[in-house]
């Protein structure tokens, strides 16, 4: 019997993938502007939220939206006046945020420590209906936000400045970026856990630019490669009993991992190649009377 037919793994699935489609889809931005790691630091803010959810009864999901998305906002206001460099913003958020998550773990006298680690390392297989509808709602808007104003987000994340001149609102896409950061964590947070939430907006980007060019192409890529990951990293746990999370990601690392190795294979037999077109091309001379001349480069636009 396939381990599909059961509801449980269904919803594991469904929401893996969305967190594998998300994700890369929002993480290229951040890659982009060379920013890889907010997401952890990010994750670690919504482990505040979580507590605190925790420890008042409320929704953790809710609870880190508002405490993620509050951290998100303050980093880049710190960022964009220059007060404290990107660094330092992102080691407050790191110690900050999972200390004030312990702390606020530690005053609900221990009772939801089985939660917390579900949330630190994620639990797909424990995914109800109505967490399931949550992080699709969140899902559809990070895609929403990814896709439709992708020209305006790769402007601000290639030259601030120049984007700036144009007359695009830069403060307000640098927030709404930064608090869609916030979002896709929280939808990341059931599939794969805080803890590893950034390696699936970095992993399937670092993967898609081994083999493309443009950005357009790779965010297409990096979002299949996030779909394959989570894919199979569900089946693989399901086949084999182990942590989901920690196996959607290995199986990212993997597919990164094949892909440098077929790229570099593929360079290789490239310049194979090219060396052994000068010997065919000075076989076509006519004789000394021909000027021994290389032809200029070209500039290849855009």
């Amino acid at each position: 019997m396939s381990l599909l037919a059961y509801d449980f793994m269904q919803r594991a699935l469904i929401g893996a993938l969305i967190t594998g489609l998300a994700a890369p889809a929002l993480g290229i931005y951040l890659v982009q502007r060379r920013m890889a790691l907010i997401g952890d630091g990010i994750g670690h803010v919504a482990l505040t939220g979580v507590g605190l959810g925790l420890l008042t009864s409320r929704s953790p999901v809710f609870m880190a939206i508002v405490v993620a998305s509050l951290g998100a906002v303050a980093v880049e206001l710190i960022r964009e006046r220059g007060k404290a460099s990107g660094d330092i913003a992102l080691a407050l958020l790191f110690y900050g945020g999972i200390s004030g998550g312990v702390f606020l773990v530690a005053l609900s006298d221990g009772k939801t420590n089985a939660n917390l680690t579900a949330y630190l390392f994620g639990s797909p297989l424990t995914t109800s209906r109505e967490d399931l509808f949550v992080m699709a709602v969140l899902g559809g808007v990070v895609l929403t936000v990814a896709l439709l104003l992708r020209p305006w987000l790769f402007a601000i994340c290639q030259d601030e400045e120049y984007a700036r001149v144009a007359g695009l609102p830069v403060r307000a896409l640098n927030l709404l970026l930064a608090v869609t950061t916030a979002v896709t964590v929280t939808v990341a947070m059931r599939a794969v856990g805080l803890l590893l939430v950034s390696a699936m907006m970095v992993v399937p980007v670092a993967a898609a630019q081994l083999v493309t060019r443009g950005f357009r192409a790779t965010m297409h890529l990096a979002m299949a490669l996030g779909l394959l990951a989570a894919g199979a990293g569900i089946a693989v746990a399901g086949q084999y009993d182990t942590a989901p999370g920690a196996t959607i990601v290995l199986v990212a690392i993997a597919l990164f991992a094949g892909l440098a190795g077929g790229s570099a294979v593929w360079r290789f037999a490239l310049r194979r190649s090219r060396a052994a077109r000068p010997g065919v091309a000075a076989g076509r001379r006519t004789g000394p009377s021909e000027p021994d001349v290389e032809p200029p480069d070209v500039v290849l636009q855009g």
